[in-house]
């Protein structure tokens, strides 16, 4: 095996056998991530918001990797029915699951936005979706063959903060730093879901990675409202300083897939401040991993979703 500073998408284990679910696997580092799993081997399930645009995708990665064991179901991370209707799904078709990747994530400039249960658009989105989704999937999981889930983080964590007075950002409205906060949230999960998976001697693993600074489709999105403006200003950054999004997926890969990774690991580009480059192993803030912030945002999320794992 490749050593982790020389890790690339040619070193994945062979997948075959194992089912594997991908939020956000349309496009960026999510379609790199369901492609790459397509090829070696795994029975891939886009979770898409868009079923339209999904199946034209899953369409291209079995012609790409000849895996016909690519599927797609509806799934809207701003609605907890949503959440709640995929969960029973996957439980009504497949009898494990042994891959969950959390990778969808959205990012928005200008006004504050809410999903359709109230709560503010990025921290709804893709924190508590998420939240929600993993502990509805969690008996699937139990029932895997070396289960792993795996939460996408961003460097964006690192200058965020979780305020529990305002979670919701509904005093003071600051877009990025709503997302930032969001990312946070996502890693003080990951980080917390592993805590509880080894008290309850799970032999699920959860782990995290981030992409450093991807050429992923957030940054378009994000000016896509800027006019012509924006989307010159986005190509250009992308342009200077950003990196593939296949190589951006790599940290998210190797959370997935590699041999010896365990839980509570947390991947990322190994150069230029952890900006680019191949996966390696990153630290994430000291907020992130305080067990007294992870208990904290756990019980406030079980409250906001109705999702109580025990009972999931």
């Amino acid at each position: 095996m490749a050593s982790m500073s020389a890790w690339t998408a040619a070193d994945i284990p062979d997948q075959t056998g194992r089912t594997a679910i991908i939020t956000g696997a349309n496009s960026g580092l999510g379609l790199v991530t369901a492609t790459e799993l397509a090829r070696h081997g795994a029975d891939v399930i886009l979770a898409v918001r868009n079923t339209s645009a999904g199946e034209t995708v899953a369409a291209s990665i079995r012609a790409e990797t000849r895996n016909a064991t690519v599927s797609v179901r509806q799934l809207d991370l701003a609605s907890l029915d949503s959440v709640r209707a995929f969960a029973d799904r996957a439980s009504d078709e497949l009898d494990r699951i042994d891959l969950l990747v959390n990778n969808a994530g959205l990012v928005i400039l200008g006004d504050r936005q809410t999903t359709s249960d109230c709560f503010e658009l990025h921290f709804g989105t893709n924190h508590l979706g998420h939240f929600a989704l993993t502990g509805r999937l969690l008996p699937l999981l139990e029932r895997g063959q070396s289960p792993r889930v795996v939460s996408l983080s961003s460097l964006s964590h690192k200058g965020a903060h979780l305020d529990f007075a305002d979670l919701m950002f509904e005093k003071t409205w600051d877009a990025s730093a709503a997302y930032g906060a969001s990312k946070l949230a996502n890693t003080i999960f990951g980080i917390e879901l592993d805590r509880r998976l080894r008290a309850a001697g799970s032999p699920i693993i959860s782990t995290l990675a981030h992409p450093g600074v991807s050429r992923s489709n957030l940054t378009p999105r994000a000016w896509e409202n800027r006019g012509v403006v924006g989307k010159l200003i986005a190509s250009a950054y992308a342009a200077m300083n950003t990196q593939p999004t296949e190589q951006g997926a790599l940290p998210q890969l190797y959370a997935a897939t590699a041999e010896g990774v365990h839980g509570g690991q947390f991947f990322g580009p190994n150069g230029n401040n952890e900006q680019r480059g191949n996966p390696t192993e990153v630290q994430a803030t000291a907020e992130a991993n305080d067990p007294s912030v992870g208990k904290r945002l756990w019980e406030v999320s079980e409250r906001l979703t109705h999702v109580d794992y025990l009972d999931a």
